[in-house]
């Protein structure tokens, strides 16, 4: 009997080391890296410029914040040169740090390089990059959107930011080979078409992703866009992403089109003034001046898309300072 036992635990080590040796050297497989020359155009620079900075917001962690304002708005002379750590403090499971993407970070990558860790998560490297950037999403977008997006990075003043490399606890140093996927590019909807477009735009932005609470690192079944996601802040507290459903009482059920732009668009007028945030006192990581920069009708196509969505009663605190 003990013979038997032996044997079946060796069999079940021998099994658990060969998954665990393919996961960490056979994955990530995203696929053949396809070649790939975007041929720059002032309407793709335009296109491109637009994205990475209102829309799927990439700016955001690539560049430096300013946490001492409301919702922390870039910092100038900071745009694209990374370095923005998420680690253990804020709920992370090991130590990532945002790319240098400026030419001088990724100006030895080629377009196929890029657009593969853009839409699939995988370094030029072949390193599987922790999802902090929303690859999943952005390989649902239209290709021609991505390739925009690459003109512009090109663009970016070379900024010289040495980042240190990210490092996964255990067990997610093994887990984030298996998170990398092969895009799934769709086709831009047509604009007219406010619900599609919405969508479209909504996947983009990866609303769903800090709009939604999780558990163990994967959404909440059943409260998709009701809010609740908790961000640990710089400046001390909890700040807690907002219920975005239709909900009338803790939703934005109530909300008309003309509030739903205006609450964006309240951000770039010439007459915001950015408040300083006393530490301990509310602050958000929702990028409000970023989201602000989105031209009125899409804007309006998201929330076209939004009333789609079926409201979920769930009442946030959006902040606590324990």
């Amino acid at each position: 009997m003990k013979k038997v036992v032996k044997w079946f635990l060796s069999l079940v080590v021998i099994f658990v080391v060969t998954v665990l040796l393919y996961v960490k050297l056979a994955l990530p497989n995203v696929g053949k890296m396809e070649y790939l020359s975007v041929r720059p155009t002032a309407s793709k620079l335009e296109r491109g410029k637009y994205l990475a900075n209102h829309v799927c917001v990439c700016m955001d962690c690539h560049s430096t914040r300013n946490w001492n304002e409301f919702s922390g708005p870039l910092v100038d002379g900071t745009i694209g040169k990374g370095g923005e750590v998420f680690d253990q403090r804020f709920g992370f499971p090991g130590s990532f740090y945002s790319k240098n993407i400026t030419p001088s970070g990724i100006g030895d990558w080629s377009d196929a390089e890029v657009l593969r860790a853009i839409a699939s998560g995988v370094s030029k490297n072949g390193q599987a990059l922790f999802p902090i950037m929303p690859h999943p999403h952005f390989g649902q977008m239209d290709k021609e959107d991505l390739e925009s997006i690459i003109v512009y990075l090109r663009t970016l003043k070379p900024i010289e930011n040495i980042v240190p490399e990210s490092k996964a606890d255990f067990p997610m140093n093994f887990i984030i080979n298996t998170i990398p996927k092969e895009p799934r590019f769709s086709k831009k909807p047509n604009v007219h078409d406010a619900v599609a477009y919405g969508s479209y735009l909504f996947n983009a932005a990866s609303c769903s992703e800090c709009h939604t609470k999780h558990e163990k690192g994967e959404p909440i079944e059943g409260m998709e866009l009701a809010g609740g996601f908790e961000f640990p802040m710089v400046t001390g507290g909890i700040a807690r992403s907002a219920n975005i459903t239709q909900d009338k009482v803790t939703g934005i059920g109530k909300w008309s089109e003309a509030d739903f732009v205006k609450r964006f668009k309240s951000y770039t007028d010439s007459t915001y003034v950015s408040n300083k945030v006393v530490k301990g006192n509310f602050n958000t990581v929702m990028p409000w001046t970023m989201y602000g920069g989105m031209n009125e009708q899409d804007l309006k196509s998201i929330y076209a898309y939004l009333k789609t969505i079926k409201p979920i009663h769930n009442n946030v605190v959006k902040f606590v300072n324990p």
